[in-house]
């Protein structure tokens, strides 16, 4: 008999600017996933931390203003830290629910934002983290650029599972890589609604032979806060409808899309679907042609000071020492 593994994907509405509201939903669902079965739940990118959909931050070529500086520090300031407790109290939740999560963040490091993707396990330990290597449009005002020590793929008792966020799924290469790692549970957070998305997924599953779960916020006019001026018609009340989804490895629909309110996917999935799909391709194994095309991928950190501590003293030479970095 397959064994089946029962998976989740939430589409909801986060809280910009309230983090302890933001967190308090995501424990929510993760315990409404774990209730019903699910071994993985994947939520949508900037789950925590939102995502200011309309936020023109007041800049333009040339011209920053001081209103546009404010409200970049609220959004700064409802960012996380991987330390912080925020990220602790969702790894009890998962604990508790026996629960693999992938959830998007916006995760503070130094004064700089990142739009990344956290992987914690059913122990409640942060197993992978991804920040999004290519902020799309003005995102790239507010977020920092990822690197490529977080494009791993991580084993987990559900899996082997990796995120690659929003438009990073239009990078060909970054797909590559991520099928290369042999990705079982191919995770898509996202805050796409549009109905091109769905055909990009369907590709992805087929392409790489994967497990699709692509997870899309809900963003209500209400939920918006004013100084975000979001540009909406009088008559639309989502600035984001979902489109959630999970897709087979042969490209067909096991749950979704679902459009225009909050909910939860689920699906019950079999591995070994995946090796059963790779019969007549497999892209980075015999249909790869790497006499033809090779794919160089750099995992190394990218650290923007090196501190180059010279241990010895020099001692007897007009009292010079040599410096410290600090800690």
């Amino acid at each position: 008999m397959t064994d089946l593994t029962k998976v989740a994907v939430v589409q909801a509405a986060s809280a910009l600017f309230d983090t302890p509201e933001a967190i308090r939903r995501a424990v929510s669902l993760m315990q409404e996933c774990a209730r019903h079965g699910a071994e993985l739940a994947v939520f949508p990118e900037a789950f925590i931390g939102g995502y200011p959909k309309g936020a023109g931050l007041d800049s333009y070529v040339g011209r920053r203003t001081p209103q546009g500086r404010e409200l970049f520090r609220r959004y700064f300031d409802s960012a996380v830290e991987l330390d912080g407790p925020e990220l602790r109290e969702l790894g009890e939740a998962a604990r508790d629910g026996e629960l693999t999560v992938v959830i998007g963040v916006i995760e503070r490091l130094g004064y700089t934002l990142y739009c990344t993707a956290v992987t914690i396990g059913p122990t409640g330990q942060i197993l992978n983290i991804h920040r999004k290597l290519m902020p799309t449009g003005s995102e790239r005002l507010i977020w920092g650029f990822g690197d490529g020590s977080t494009i791993d793929v991580v084993d987990t008792p559900v899996g082997r599972v990796g995120a690659v966020i929003c438009w990073e799924n239009y990078m060909p290469l970054l797909r590559y890589a991520m099928y290369a790692q042999q990705i079982e549970l191919y995770c898509a957070p996202t805050v796409d609604d549009r109905p091109t998305w769905l055909p990009t997924m369907t590709h992805i599953a087929l392409e790489g032979r994967v497990h699709v779960l692509s997870a899309c916020q809900i963003l209500r006019k209400e939920d918006i806060p004013a100084e975000l001026e979001p540009e909406l018609p009088e008559d639309q009340q989502l600035a984001l409808r979902g489109g959630s989804a999970i897709i087979s490895p042969l490209g067909e629909l096991l749950a979704g899309p679902l459009f225009d309110e909050e909910g939860i996917l689920y699906a019950r999935i079999d591995l070994a679907d995946q090796t059963r799909a790779h019969l007549d391709m497999d892209v980075v194994g015999h249909y790869g042609r790497p006499d033809i095309f090779q794919l160089q991928v750099d995992r190394q950190p990218k650290q923007p000071v090196t501190w180059l501590d010279n241990p010895v003293a020099l001692a007897g030479q007009g009292g010079v020492h040599t410096a410290k970095a600090p800690n």
